[in-house]
C-alpha cells in the first residue's frame, strides 16, 4: 500500500518503540490506501470494511488504535468490543458532524476526530492527532502496566518483612543493617512511581479539559510537583496599542479576572524574565537576581513572597512561541543548592509545557476569547476577509455588509458595584445572548473590555442593518442579568453603531489586509460613540464640537456619507473623518488649471485641475467618482507630462453650474523625476527657483 505522492513521517518522529497495532474501520476503498498510506510508519495496519470484519480481527489481536469513518463510528456499533487502552480516531468531511460523533463516547475513552485526509492536501492535522491517540494509548498501557507491578511490588514488601523479621532472632547485625538499606531503596523506588503518578494525573487533565479553567485548575499540581512555592501561566497576545505583550492567565498561582490581567501583562521586548523566555525561546534557571536587568519591578512588587529563584520555558506550538510557564522559590531543606531548581524539574516543565500547548491548542484559545467563547479581533479579521473573498469568488456583484460596534452601557457602574468577577460573569451571559442573536453565517467577536464586534452578510440596505441591530439591542433589553436593576436605567443594555458597505469600497478584495476592515470598524465605533452620547464632530458649518443635551444611551447610529440637510430619519454620525482628509493635505496647494487625463480599464477621460500640489489634485468630473478607486493620470505641465497614479479620497456633489462633482486624488507611485517636474512647474507658477533634489 505505497504511494509515493504521500507524504509520510519521519523515522525520527515515531511516537514509541512499542509495537502499535491500528485497525482502519472505513468501507471506501480509497479512504483506507490514503489512510493506510499515512499511518504506516506509525504501525502495523489492518483494514476492514464493516463490523463483521472488524469483530473477526478484534477476537485474534488487540489495538491500540481504531481509526473509523464517521458512518461506522458510532459508539452503539463498537461498544464493548476492544480493551480500555485503544484509541479512537474518528475521520469524515463535517466538523459539526464529527464533533457530535465523538460525544456519543465515554469520557475515560480517548476519542477524537479529524477532517478525512483525502478532502485535504496538507495531512499534518492527521499526523498530529494520530500521533496523540497513540501517545495516549501507549501511556494508559504504561500506567496499566505501573499498576500491576506495584501490586505485585506491596505483595513482595510484605512478604519481605515477615522474612526480615524471622531472620533477625538468628542472623546479625550487619545482615539485618543491609536489607534494611535495600527496603529505603525500595522505598525510594515506590515514591519515584508516586511521583510519575502525580504527573500522569496532571496529563490526564490536561486532555479531558472543556475550557480554560480546566486547564489552569492544574497550576497547583505543576507547582507541588517540583517543588515551587508559586507558578505564573502566561499566553502570547498581540493588539494594535501594546504589540505583541504577554497576557498572565495565572499569576503567582492566582488565576486572574479579566480586569487583573492588565495590570500583570508585560510587553514582548521589555527587560524581564518572562518577556526574555518568549522573545529568545530560552529557558531561565537561576538564583542570581540581584544584578539581572531582568529582574523587573513586577516580581519585586506584586509576588506575595520575594524571589528567590526563578524557572520560566517558553510554551511551544510547533515551532512558534504562544505562552510562557514559570515557577518560583524552589522549595529546598539543608544547604543553599537545594533552593536551585534542578535539571529533573526542567525536564518535567518542559514536558508539561507540551502538554499546555496541546489543551490550548484544543480550545482554540489562540482564536477565541478565553472568558466569552468568542472569536478575538485578529482572528475575526481574518475570517471576515475570507468571507468577502468568497463572496467575490461567487460572483455576488451586489452583495452588501455591515459591520457593527457594540458597547454594555454604564458597564463601569456595573463593575464598581458589583465587582470584577460579577462583571465577568455578566459578560460571558452577554455573549450567549448575543451570538444567539445573530445568524449562521454572521460572525461576532469581542472586540476588547465591554466592547463587541458583529459582522453581517447580506445586508441590502441601512435599514436592513438597522432592523437587524435593532433585533439584537432588542434581545439584550429583554434578557435578564443579575444585578441590572441596580444600573443608571434599572436595566443592562447596549449601544451600537453601523457601517454598511460593499465590495466596491475596496480596490481589490484579493488585496484587501486587516487594516482596511479596521478602518471601517472605526466608523462604526464612531457611530457608535454617537450612540451612547459621546462628543463628535458635525460636517456642518464650522465643524464645531456639539454635545447632546441628554444622553439616553441604548441607541443605534449609523455611520454614512449624506450631507446634514439630506437625513432620512434615521439616527446618523457624519463622516468627519473624511473631513480631514479633503481638507488637509501636508503640501502647499495651487489653485491652477491645467489638463488631466485619467483612465481606469475604459477609455481615457479629459478634465482640469482646480488646484494641485505635490501630495494630490482636486478636479471637476461630470459624475462621481467611487472613494478608493485608483486611476492612472497623466498632467500636461506647460512642455512636459507628469504620469503617476491617483487614489479617490473623496467625490461629492456642487451646486451650481457644471462640473457637477468636486474630487480630490491623492498620488501614488509618484517618481523623483515626477516631484522635479511639478516643483519646475510651481516655480514657474511663482516665479521661483526650483528645489533641488536632496
Amino acid at each position: 500500500m505505497q504511494n509515493k505522492s504521500i507524504p509520510t513521517k519521519n523515522k525520527k518522529n515515531q511516537v514509541s518503540p512499542h509495537k502499535i497495532d491500528i485497525l482502519i474501520l472505513n468501507k471506501n476503498r480509497k479512504d483506507t490506501e490514503l489512510l493506510g498510506d499515512l499511518a504506516c510508519t506509525s504501525g502495523s495496519i489492518h483494514t476492514a470494511q464493516g463490523i463483521v470484519k472488524a469483530i473477526s480481527l478484534l477476537e485474534s489481536m488487540d489495538f491500540n488504535i481504531i481509526i473509523a469513518d464517521q458512518a461506522l463510528a458510532h459508539y452503539s456499533l463498537l461498544k464493548g468490543l476492544f480493551r480500555a487502552t485503544t484509541s479512537v480516531l474518528i475521520t469524515g468531511e463535517t466538523e459539526s458532524q464529527l464533533e457530535e460523533l465523538t460525544k456519543e463516547w465515554p469520557p475515560n475513552r480517548y476519542t477524537d476526530y479529524v477532517i478525512s485526509p483525502i478532502h485535504k492536501k496538507d495531512y499534518s492535522d492527521f499526523f498530529r492527532a494520530l500521533n496523540t491517540a497513540i501517545e495516549h494509548s501507549i501511556l494508559k498501557i504504561e500506567v496499566k502496566a505501573l499498576r500491576d507491578c506495584a501490586e505485585i511490588n506491596q505483595i513482595e514488601m510484605t512478604e519481605a518483612f515477615a522474612k526480615i523479621k524471622e531472620i533477625k532472632s538468628f542472623v546479625n547485625e550487619s545482615i539485618v543493617s543491609e536489607l534494611e538499606k535495600r527496603i529505603v531503596i525500595e522505598a525510594k523506588y515506590n515514591w519515584f512511581k508516586k511521583e510519575k503518578k502525580k504527573f500522569d494525573e496532571i496529563i490526564k487533565k490536561f486532555y479531558i479539559a472543556n475550557d480554560i479553567t480546566n486547564v489552569l485548575d492544574v497550576a497547583d499540581d505543576i507547582k507541588e510537583l517540583v517543588k515551587a512555592q508559586s507558578i505564573s501561566i502566561y499566553l502570547l497576545d498581540v493588539n494594535e496599542t501594546l504589540g505583541e505583550y504577554l497576557k498572565p492567565l495565572v499569576w503567582d498561582s492566582h488565576i486572574l479576572t479579566h480586569p487583573e490581567t492588565s495590570q500583570h501583562t508585560v510587553l514582548i521586548d521589555a527587560q524581564d524574565f518572562a518577556a526574555h523566555t518568549a522573545l529568545k525561546r530560552k529557558e531561565i534557571n537561576t538564583i542570581e537576581l540581584d544584578f539581572d536587568k531582568k529582574f523587573s519591578q513586577r516580581y519585586k512588587e506584586q509576588l506575595k513572597t520575594p524571589l528567590k529563584s526563578i524557572l520560566s520555558l517558553p510554551i511551544m506550538h510547533d515551532t512558534q512561541v504562544i505562552g510562557v510557564l514559570e515557577v518560583y522559590n524552589k522549595s529546598g531543606k539543608g544547604n543553599a543548592n537545594a533552593r536551585v531548581f534542578t535539571a529533573e524539574d526542567e525536564d518535567i516543565l518542559r514536558k508539561i509545557s507540551e502538554h499546555i500547548s496541546i489543551a490550548i491548542t484544543k480550545l482554540k484559545l489562540i482564536q477565541f476569547d478565553a472568558l466569552t467563547g468568542l472569536l478575538r479581533p485578529e482572528p475575526f479579521f481574518e475570517k471576515v476577509i475570507q468571507k468577502l473573498q468568497s463572496k467575490s469568488n461567487r460572483q455576488q456583484e451586489d452583495a452588501s455588509f455591515a459591520l457593527v460596534m457594540g458597547d454594555v452601557d454604564w458597564f463601569k457602574n456595573y463593575n464598581d458595584r458589583n465587582g470584577h468577577e460579577a462583571g465577568n460573569t455578566l459578560l460571558r451571559d452577554l455573549a450567549t445572548v448575543l451570538k444567539s442573536s445573530i445568524r449562521e453565517e454572521d460572525l461576532l467577536c469581542r472586540y476588547g473590555g465591554e466592547e463587541f464586534l458583529f459582522f453581517l452578510t447580506n445586508i441590502s440596505s441601512r435599514e436592513e442593518a438597522l432592523t437587524f441591530t435593532e433585533r439584537i439591542r432588542e434581545n439584550v433589553e429583554a434578557h435578564y442579568f443579575d444585578f441590572q436593576e441596580f444600573q443608571p436605567r434599572k436595566n443592562l443594555t447596549m449601544s451600537f453603531g453601523i457601517t454598511n458597505f460593499t465590495k466596491d469600497r475596496f480596490e481589490s478584495l484579493e488585496t484587501t489586509s486587516r487594516d482596511d476592515i479596521k478602518i471601517i470598524a472605526t466608523e462604526s465605533d464612531m457611530a457608535m460613540a454617537e450612540a451612547k452620547g459621546k462628543k463628535t464632530l458635525d460636517q456642518g458649518e464650522g465643524q464645531e464640537q456639539i454635545q447632546a443635551a441628554h444622553i439616553d444611551k441604548n441607541r443605534i447610529c449609523i455611520f454614512y456619507k449624506k450631507r446634514m440637510d439630506e437625513k432620512d430619519g434615521l439616527d446618523v454620525i457624519m463622516p468627519y473623518k473624511e473631513v480631514y482628509q479633503q481638507e488637509k493635505r501636508r503640501f502647499k496647494r495651487h489653485h491652477t488649471s491645467t489638463i488631466m487625463i485619467y483612465q481606469k480599464d475604459g477609455p481615457p477621460n479629459v478634465t482640469k485641475t482646480l488646484n494641485l500640489s505635490l501630495g494630490g489634485v482636486k478636479i471637476g468630473t461630470v459624475k462621481e467618482l467611487s472613494k478608493f478607486q485608483t486611476f492612472d493620470l497623466i498632467l500636461l505641465l506647460g512642455n512636459k507630462a507628469c504620469q503617476c497614479r491617483g487614489h479617490v479620497v473623496y467625490s461629492e456633489k456642487e451646486k451650481g453650474s457644471l462640473p457637477l462633482y468636486h474630487s480630490g486624488l491623492k498620488f501614488g507611485d509618484l517618481s523623483l523625476t515626477d516631484r522635479q517636474i511639478l516643483d519646475t512647474y510651481f516655480a514657474s507658477i511663482e516665479n521661483r527657483k526650483p528645489e533641488l533634489p536632496h
